[in-house]
This record gives structure tokens, sequence and C-alpha cells, in this order.
């Protein structure tokens, strides 16, 4: 991992530092994600996350003094793996007993979408349709119906969320 970041590092004494660092607090850097994440393959990932993100704030990290580059090295290594965590969290996995409904892809699902489009509310079908089926961009939308980008934005968003929720109440999404 060492031998991909020491050649971008544009002096000697950059890479020496850099190498330094990573010698000195490596095991630490692991240590703290692995307290976090509990799992080592997880901690070994949030390490090398926050071996890059040192690396990418370099200019930054190597001003800092002897007693700052601690707190800092270690606190990085903290949010790196707390990051990891929340983004675990998002997943929402299906239960073990879900039995999807048949599936869109074929010509009545697609006819059956398109209806769940037509039955959304005018301001929102309209620009579902605009957006989505003849690709227009937030601009164009707004030029053409005369509204603020902003407010095709807020609707484009509403509808899907509209959409969201006809599909999950059949079924076909969950969580």
């Amino acid at each position: 991992m060492l031998a991909v970041y020491l050649p971008v590092l544009e002096t000697e004494d950059d890479q020496n530092r850099f190498t330094y660092l990573f010698e000195v607090y490596k095991k630490k850097v692991f240590k703290v994600a692995l307290d976090i994440l509990e799992n080592p393959v997880q901690a070994e990932d949030a390490a090398q996350q926050t071996w890059l993100r040192l690396w990418c704030h370099w200019e930054f990290v190597k001003e800092l003094s002897t007693e700052q580059l601690n707190g800092y090295i270690i606190t990085c290594a903290k949010n790196v793996s707390i990051d990891m965590l929340r983004i675990e969290r998002r997943v929402v996995p299906f239960p073990q007993v879900w039995d999807p409904p048949e599936l869109l892809f074929c010509e009545d699902g697609y006819k059956h979408l398109a209806s769940l489009i037509r039955a959304l509310p005018e301001r929102y079908r309209q620009i579902l349709e605009l957006k989505y089926i003849e690709e227009e961009t937030n601009r164009e939308i707004a030029r053409r119906l005369k509204i603020k980008v902003p407010t095709v934005a807020t609707r484009i968003s509403r509808g899907k969320r509209l959409l969201k929720e006809c599909l999950r109440k059949e079924g076909y999404l969950y969580g």
C-alpha cells in the first residue's frame, strides 16, 4: 500500500515523513478501526482509507506538529470507520422470506408502470415524463412549463417519492 502513495509525493522529505508516519501509526490506526468496526476485514479497509485521506491532505498534514499529528491521525481513523458504519446502516437487507412480485420488465409490467405514472397528480406526472421519457434537463423543463428550476427539482423528487410509495404498496419495493 505504501508503494502506491510514495511516488506521488513531491519531495524525498515528504516521502520519508509519510513512510515514518505510516510505520509509527499503522498499528494504532488499525486498532482504532477494529475497535469501532469489530471486523478485521473492514478495519483493514478503514485503515487504507485513512492513509488515503492523509495522503490526499498531505499539504495540511505535513505542517502539523508532532503533538498535533497523533490526534489528527487517530481522529481521521475514527471518522473513516464511523463513515463506514453509517454507509453500512443505510443498506437495508431484504428479509429472507421476501417473495418479490412478478418483475416489471415484461410488456405487462411496463404498461403497469406507465399506468402508475399516469395516475400521479398532473404536476408530477408531466414533469416525470419530461425528465425520464423525453430526457429533458431541469432547465429545459422549467423553460417549457414556465416555472422555476428549483420547482422542477422539487416536483421530480416528490413525484418519484409518490411513485415509489405506489410500488412499495404493491410489493415491488422493500424498506
